[in-house]
């Protein structure tokens, strides 16, 4: 008897496979694309915190805070950075999501104030 021995895998060895490697896609790709949106927030916080220490230095030497053309913002492919009010006594920053950072819709924008209000308060926890 000549019995003959086949090695390799079979189509449904290699189905179950397919199938496991895509289940494991679909819990780790979103949550990885969370940790991004995550750590481009954080930029974009650091940014407005940057910036409302230069409003404070700017008011020091004159009658009112700056403007975004007095005071420089942020460089981010991720956020606009604008300054929204800007008088004597207050100032109030607004980072908004743009390009894929759109996607982070529960914090598609930041703000702070001279008070340092910060607005969404969830979105600064971090």
């Amino acid at each position: 008897m000549n019995h003959r021995h086949e090695t390799g895998f079979t189509l449904i060895e290699l189905m179950i496979v397919v199938a496991v490697v895509a289940i494991l896609l679909m819990v780790a790709v979103p949550a990885f694309n969370d940790q991004v949106r995550r750590s481009r927030r954080a930029e974009a916080m650091n940014a407005l915190e940057s910036m409302a220490l230069r409003q404070e230095q700017w008011r020091a030497n004159n009658p009112r805070y700056g403007t975004l053309a007095e005071i420089p913002a942020g460089v981010s492919q991720y956020y606009a950075f604008t300054i929204e009010e800007a008088t004597a006594a207050n100032f109030r920053m607004r980072a908004t999501a743009i390009g894929a950072q759109v996607a982070d819709t529960n914090c598609a924008f930041l703000e702070i104030d001279r008070a340092r209000t910060r607005i969404p308060a969830d979105c600064w926890q971090r």
